[in-house]
């Protein structure tokens, strides 16, 4: 079992920058892909950014590329993600994932309880 919890978030204006960490307990952190998903008010979960499990495998959704940063420091059993430029349509839950033995993240075995950013104008 893994339990993945997030911090960082919080209300910032549009332009500005916030950094998102989730902390994984266990000790094979390094044999998970992690990611990161939002959920917007009234819209379904989508996929932000991913990591393979040694940090050199990076992709991220088409609308924050460029944007956002995810990186992971596997002796820490922690992910990040930056945030720079942040727009008003970032505003959401955002949550931390996890998924066993690949290096990419679609079906994700384990999920943060999220943490709220919003963006103000």
């Amino acid at each position: 079992q893994v339990q993945l919890v997030e911090s960082g978030g919080g209300l910032v204006q549009a332009g500005g920058s916030l950094r998102l960490s989730c902390a994984a307990s266990g000790r094979t952190f390094s044999s998970y892909a992690m990611g990161w998903f939002r959920q917007a008010p009234g819209k379904e979960r989508q996929f932000v950014a991913g990591i393979g499990r040694t940090g050199d495998y990076t992709y991220y959704a088409g609308s924050v590329k460029g944007r956002f940063t995810i990186s992971r420091d596997n002796a820490q059993n922690t992910v990040y993600l930056q945030m720079n430029n942040l727009k008003t349509e970032d505003t959401a839950v955002y949550y931390c994932a996890a998924q066993v033995h690949t290096n990419m993240i679609i079906n994700p075995n384990y999920w943060g309880q999220g943490t709220q950013v919003s963006v103000s104008e």
